[in-house]
């Protein structure tokens, strides 16, 4: 099987960083209601080595522009402009003139409004990439990154998530996502499905398990290492197939079942602790309750019950370890809840429309996202971790002009964005939303259905 442990770490592990001396100022002021997008220019990467090897590598080329772009497009933060404004030729050097005999000038970029200018550079020898990144101040006149990056070819998407990563924690004081990963569940060969794991804008998908049938539900620990899923095990003692709760390790590549009880077993959520989750379990006899569970398998202890053979499904620990959002039907029709796990009092949150399900906290603990179903479709919702200042984020329709499903949200490591899937193009796809609902792009474009999808913490 692929090393995903591999994949996450090689890239920090493997790549030489050096740093230019640049100033010590933030630039982008990330604690307003609202970021004024800056206008920003991306010159076409250049290639640095021997001019006549050029063409061998326009795969490389595309592939680090198009990260480049939609890393900080998708951010927010920027208005690119568009390459047909730009007065300067893509031949000028990454450095300013006079620094660099065919460097580029500033003025030909204050004349377009440019405001932060990216020059970027790539060279390939044998099988290493080096990449050189240099943003800019226009108005200021003033560097604001340099960075050279070193490493194996497999790793190009990577090393430009890398700079991207690196010039908006430079910018902004915080910590960006573009390093992250998601997983999920993803139709294979009819009826299979399978667990998956991609970079956050659904690139270099890997494949997780090979189970043959349904495996479904995937999370993540707190800390990026474990991911918890559902798949039909056989038993050999009973002669059936059940749906057991498994835990995968990425660094040992090792699996064990967390739960197995006779029924259904499913969607795990981790304590903060790292040795606990909170899990679902539905035997047979058709009641469903949450657990709190050790991550060995043992010391399970029960949560919820009923009232009156209710469900509660859909576990969702708080990033504090001190409430538990989750979703019920004890008032007639599915909505979510929150468990005091001190307390042990539970309290209704929402109210919208006729099903809420699939709670999911922002990582402040301050916010909570479900998604909200009427006679007719989902849509995103997001609220307080109080109730209160609902707002509906999605509003798409099918090709039909029906309103489309949109469902399973999953919060970014910073919060600011939101991951789920909707089928407003046919197929379960995935996308991504700012949590002021003004930002919306699409993830993936392929003939797949993909199922509870979860955006990871960050791995580095």
């Amino acid at each position: 099987m692929f090393n995903l442990w591999f994949l996450f770490c090689s890239v920090a592990l493997a790549t030489i960083v050096s740093h230019a001396q640049e100033p010590n100022t933030t630039y982008l002021n990330v604690g307003q209601a609202q970021v004024k997008k800056s206008n920003a220019a991306i010159p076409q990467i250049r290639f640095l080595g021997t001019p006549s090897l050029a063409k061998q590598y326009l795969a490389q080329e595309k592939e680090l522009q198009d990260v480049l772009e939609k890393d900080l497009t998708v951010s927010s933060y920027f208005q690119l402009q568009d390459a047909k404004s730009f007065l300067e030729s893509n031949e000028k050097g990454l450095r300013p003139h006079p620094v660099e005999a065919n460097g580029f000038l500033y003025d030909a970029w204050k004349s377009i409004n440019t405001e932060f200018l990216i020059k970027t550079g790539f060279n390939i020898v044998g099988d290493r990439i080096t990449f050189d990144g240099y943003v800019y101040n226009v108005p200021r006149m003033e560097l604001v990154i340099a960075k050279s990056y070193s490493a194996p070819l497999r790793d190009t998407r990577s090393v430009a998530h890398m700079f991207c990563n690196d010039l908006l924690e430079r910018l902004t004081g915080k910590k960006p996502f573009f390093l992250t990963k998601i997983v999920t569940s993803r139709s294979t060969k009819a009826p299979s499905k399978e667990i998956f794991i991609m970079d956050w804008d659904g690139a270099n998908a890997q494949q997780m398990t090979r189970h043959n049938n349904a495996s479904v539900s995937p999370s993540w620990s707190r800390d990026g290492r474990y991911i918890a899923y559902s798949a039909y095990n056989y038993h050999s003692k009973i002669k059936m197939r059940n749906l057991d709760l498994f835990i995968f390790d990425l660094k040992t590549q090792q699996r064990m079942i967390l739960s197995s009880e006779r029924g259904t077993n499913s969607t795990a959520s981790f304590m903060p602790d790292q040795k606990n989750a909170v899990i679902r379990v539905s035997p047979n006899s058709g009641t469903s309750d949450l657990y709190r569970i050790s991550l060995g398998g043992k010391d399970k202890k029960q949560l919820t019950s009923g009232p009156r053979g209710a469900m509660n499904v859909e576990p969702a620990v708080s990033p504090d370890g001190n409430r538990l959002a989750f979703s019920s039907d004890r008032s007639g029709k599915a909505m979510v809840y929150v468990l005091d796990l001190n307390s042990g009092s539970t309290t209704r949150l929402t109210y919208a429309g006729h099903y809420n399900a699939s709670p999911a906290w922002s990582p402040d603990g301050k916010r909570i996202a479900f998604a909200g179903g009427t006679e007719k479709h989902f849509d995103i919702f997001i609220v307080d971790a109080d109730g209160k200042n609902l707002q509906k984020l999605t509003s798409a329709q099918k090709s039909n002009g029906r309103g489309a499903n949109n469902e399973d949200p999953s919060f970014s490591p910073d919060g600011r964005f939101i991951l789920f899937r909707s089928d407003r193009s046919g197929k379960y796809q995935l996308y991504v939303i700012s949590v002021d609902g003004k930002n919306e792009y699409r993830l993936t474009f392929d003939q797949h259905n993909y199922y509870r999808p979860q955006w990871s913490p960050f791995l580095r």
